[in-house]
């Protein structure tokens, strides 16, 4: 199986794991689609973007504020959930999840991902 195959593996297995997660992705630390399964009418390139320089913020701003290594970065809206963690040394596992997600079971399969992705991007 080729790298691509596995990425689509972990994020075809996030999305069936839980029916609160709408759509997810692996991206660049650069900001670069590496795999997706965002819904049509997203662009791809935008939402790499704009989570590189989340994840990145949320970096400087776990320094500057002493509170350790990051995590997990999240956005609550109105309408739901964006959460970002750290899916290898140079990528990111971003997933949209509903506002009435069950935000403890989605960390949990979440982390279960990014473990699957930081194995197959070694």
């Amino acid at each position: 199986m080729s790298r691509i195959e596995g990425l689509n593996n972990a994020l075809n297995s996030l999305q069936a794991s839980s029916s609160d997660i709408e759509a997810c992705a692996i991206v660049s630390e650069d900001g670069l689609i590496i795999a997706s399964l965002l819904p049509q009418g997203v662009e791809e390139e935008r939402v790499a973007a704009m989570s590189a320089a989340m994840l990145s913020m949320g970096e400087r701003i776990a320094i500057e504020l002493k509170r350790g290594e990051l995590e997990q970065l999240y956005v609550k809206g109105k309408n739901g959930y964006f959460i970002g963690m750290h899916a290898g040394e140079h990528a990111v596992l971003i997933a949209l999840a509903r506002k009435d997600a069950k935000l403890g079971l989605i960390f949990f399969d979440l982390n279960k991902a990014a473990e699957t992705t930081k194995g197959i991007l070694l």
